[in-house]
């Protein structure tokens, strides 16, 4: 079987319905489009698989330094003083506060700790290290508030969540609790593992992949925006992270949570069997993808303390 050509597909009805019903928002090929259109797409998107509020969740927005938008959630139960820092996906180029707003708000109200979404600049009109610095920024006056910090970024979002974590590990600042690495990207080799069986996976390619390491332009030896490629990862905090069998990073996530493993981290790895990339907003209309956040909120709260 050639692996360049095969297109893998979970058996999941529900998760391939979703993919369909993707597809007609966010087409297979959006990243020839331009990043305007692109940004309508996901949108659109994402307004599909909105969700209601949870109960008695208050909202509120806020700039970091008078400059990098955030939203603030504060659940009905508010039962830890940890906070989580929450960082979306969306291959640097598409993604919004409100893209990620109903998963932050029920992971929020999850895990009943206030929870901060950062709505940090974007490519190609601001390329690397801008988002990098935006979190980093967001992460340092948070810190200084002296609240235990947990770190959640799903696909481009876990990519700099790994990176904040070890430039704030490599420049000793204290104060971060864990981090949640949510189907990431974290540099791995494009010619090898997953990036070949799943290089034509539903949701995600390879091609893609590469057009997103491109147009962020982050120079290939920087460990801050290719975490796989750091030497040392003692010291790390306590880990969660989750992959989709069904897409081509998912081999970018085992890796690092083996390398986490060897360097003495505490590190919890799931795979979801049946998930493709983006399966968060499959979360209520797929029996896999509500497994996998159920799971996903348990592990926040084992780190914010509230499990």
């Amino acid at each position: 079987m050639d692996l360049h050509r095969s297109k893998p597909m979970p058996a999941e009805p529900e998760i391939l319905a979703f993919h369909v019903r993707c597809e007609a928002f966010y087409p297979a090929d959006a990243v020839n489009a331009s990043v305007a259109d692109q940004r309508r797409y996901y949108d659109a998107l994402c307004a599909e698989f909105d969700a209601p509020t949870p109960e008695g969740l208050t909202r509120r927005d806020a700039r970091i330094g008078g400059r990098i938008p955030v939203r603030c959630y504060r659940p009905a139960e508010v039962a830890t003083e940890a906070r989580i820092i929450y960082l979306h996906g969306g291959g640097f180029v598409v993604g919004s506060l409100d893209s990620h707003d109903a998963i932050c708000a029920e992971l929020a109200d999850g895990t009943r700790a206030e929870l901060v979404s950062v709505d940090y600049r974007l490519a190609p009109e601001h390329v690397w290290p801008a988002a990098h610095e935006d979190c980093y920024g967001v992460l340092k006056t948070l810190i200084a508030e002296r609240k235990p910090l947990v770190i959640i970024g799903d696909s481009a979002g876990g990519n700099l969540a790994a990176g904040v974590v070890l430039r704030a590990n490599s420049e000793g600042l204290p104060g971060i609790a864990g981090q949640v690495l949510i189907y990431p990207a974290l540099g791995g080799d494009l010619v090898g593992g997953s990036y070949v069986e799943m290089s034509e996976a539903p949701g995600l390619s390879t091609a893609d992949v590469a057009y997103y390491r491109e147009i962020l332009r982050a120079p290939a030896a920087d460990v801050f925006a290719h975490p796989l490629k750091a030497k040392d990862f003692a010291g790390l905090p306590p880990t969660y992270i989750t992959a989709a069998r069904f897409d081509p990073l998912r081999d970018d996530a085992r890796s690092y949570a083996a390398e986490l493993a060897a360097a003495g981290v505490d590190v919890t790895f799931r795979e979801e069997p049946q998930m493709i990339h983006a399966w968060l907003r499959a979360r209520h209309v797929s029996p896999g993808a509500r497994e996998g956040f159920r799971r996903l909120v348990e592990g926040v709260a084992r780190l914010v303390g509230t499990a």
